[in-house]
């Protein structure tokens, strides 16, 4: 959302599962499991740019967060290959 003065104001909220609203509410879509974005738009425009950037950009943010979610999603993956592998 854009402030009167101009500054975008954003909101992070970390999630196990993209509910369907979000895919329409929510411009940045990140899968921290599979290090992938799964939908990137600023002021309307599709923003072209990588994991890696986003990641880096929301860790200067918001860094306990991201740290957070990164060894999550670690843990999450791992799980989910041990299932996989029986």
């Amino acid at each position: 959302m854009r402030k009167a003065g101009g500054q975008i104001d954003e909101m992070v909220k970390p999630a196990k599962q993209v509910r369907p609203a979000d895919w329409s509410t929510c411009n940045i879509i990140m899968d921290y499991g599979l290090k992938k974005v799964e939908k990137s738009v600023v002021e309307g425009n599709k923003l072209d740019t990588s994991f890696e950037i986003l990641n880096d950009y929301y860790k200067q943010i918001y860094p306990a967060m991201i740290t957070q979610l990164e060894k999550e999603a670690e843990i999450t993956m791992q799980s989910k290959k041990q299932k996989a592998g029986n």
